[in-house]
């Protein structure tokens, strides 16, 4: 599972003793991933994660991209998403019975844990991302993706090892595949 990098922002509130997190995660906010030794940039195209979104599919929000720590999910009927032009939109009732949620909660409160990213994944189908060079490097448009888990994090960027791990290549790059590659360990295959 590949995780996304926003400009969104989480916001937390106490409502009659229970805890409400508010989260957008923006469509069309290009974000740098990499600049050594080529620049590279991803942007999330309107609706990408729709599919998921609309089917009903579990959705889970976590702490940290941890999903053994848990503190909301669709299936549960603590988290709300909405998918809009503009943004990915997400609501989720807290319960702090848990000592992860106790720790997220103190640790926003503190200002520590700021960002959104999703946790998704490219399908192999035809249209649904496209790496293309331009004036600043290399940028990725991700057209259509398959959103699993929102994690609220506190810096919401891919890890380097992550980076390291995709494909950059442009389309015209390409070289035929061979082989096998386990969906969870490919950036473009």
């Amino acid at each position: 599972m590949l995780w996304g990098a926003s400009l969104g922002a989480l916001e937390l509130r106490s409502e009659g003793g229970a805890t409400r997190l508010r989260g957008r995660f923006p469509y069309g906010a290009a974000t740098v991933l990499a600049t050594d030794p080529v620049r590279k940039r991803e942007v999330f195209a309107a609706r990408a994660f729709a599919a998921r979104v609309e089917a009903g599919e579990d959705i889970h929000l976590l702490a940290g991209h941890d999903y053994e720590k848990p503190l909301a999910s669709r299936a549960a009927g603590s988290l709300e998403v909405f998918d809009g032009e503009d943004a990915l939109t997400f609501e989720a009732r807290i319960d702090p019975a848990t000592t992860w949620a106790q720790d997220f909660i103190a640790a926003h409160a503190a200002g520590l844990i700021r960002g959104v990213s999703p946790g998704f994944r490219v399908p192999k189908v035809d249209g649904a991302e496209l790496v293309k060079r331009d004036g600043e490097g290399l940028i990725r448009v991700v057209h259509r993706a398959e959103l699993f888990e929102l994690s609220a994090v506190t810096r919401p960027a891919y890890p380097e090892a992550q980076i390291e791990a995709r494909s950059w290549e442009t389309h015209e790059d390409r070289q035929p595949f061979r082989g096998t590659v386990h969906p969870f360990n490919r950036w473009r295959a």
